[in-house]
Order: structure tokens, then C-alpha cells, then sequence
């Protein structure tokens, strides 16, 4: 496993439950940790620092998860993105591949081994297989 003790996450979900979840899996891990249940207070989140990866829900109260993947990406294109959905029909739409992101950065909720966000992150960084 790769070390990722540098690396500041946001999770951007609606559900407190996930978001303490990823939260707490991911601060064992070692990492930074940011949290937002909206688009709207993740972008400001986004806005005041320095984020590699954001883990987003697509199914969000206001603006969507893919609305605010695009506006985080021209805010600050150096982040990457996971995608963390619970819809199991989830299609990547073109404005998300245009920006890079693949299938493989797509996870269906719930996942039985967060691990899979861990090694999402490193490859995304250069840091993984």
C-alpha cells in the first residue's frame, strides 16, 4: 500500500453516515480529511485548500455531484476525483470523461472494502498500480 499521509481528501455526500464512514477509514489511514454534505460548501472547502483527491457523490441536494466535479476542476484542476455513487446504473457522462475520469475512479455505495478508495487515490497521484 501506498503512503498517503500527505494527501488531503475531500468527501463531498449528503449522508452523514458515509461521510463519518470514509471519514474515520480514511483518517486511520493517515490522510487529511475534509468533509461536505453540498456542492456548494464543498467548493468553498475546495477554495480555501490545498485538495488532491475529492471523493463525490453524485445524487446531491441542490447541485449535482457531475455539475460540481466540473466547476471543482476549474477551480483547481490538480484535484482528481472518485466517484462514490449509489445509483448502480451510474453512467460516467461525457463533461466528467472530458476532464479524465475513467470507470475505473466510479464506486458503487456501499462498498464492502474502502481499500478500493485507497488504491483509486494512490493510482490517481502516481503513487499505485
Amino acid at each position: 500500500m501506498s503512503d498517503l499521509s500527505d494527501v488531503t481528501m475531500l468527501i463531498l455526500d449528503d449522508e452523514q453516515m458515509v461521510r463519518e464512514n470514509l471519514e474515520a477509514f480514511l483518517e486511520d489511514e493517515g490522510m487529511r480529511v475534509l468533509t461536505a454534505s453540498n456542492g456548494e460548501e464543498a467548493l468553498n472547502v475546495l477554495a480555501a485548500n490545498k485538495v488532491m483527491i475529492g471523493v463525490i457523490d453524485m445524487r446531491l441536494p441542490g447541485m449535482a455531484g457531475s455539475e460540481f466535479i466540473v466547476k471543482a476542476h476549474a477551480l483547481s484542476p490538480e484535484t482528481r476525483f472518485i466517484v462514490h455513487t449509489g445509483s448502480t446504473n451510474y453512467k460516467l457522462p461525457r463533461e466528467l470523461r472530458d476532464i479524465g475520469i475513467t470507470h475505473d475512479e466510479v464506486f458503487i455505495k456501499p462498498l464492502a472494502d474502502m481499500h478500493v478508495i485507497l488504491d483509486a487515490a494512490a493510482r490517481l497521484l502516481g503513487r499505485g498500480s
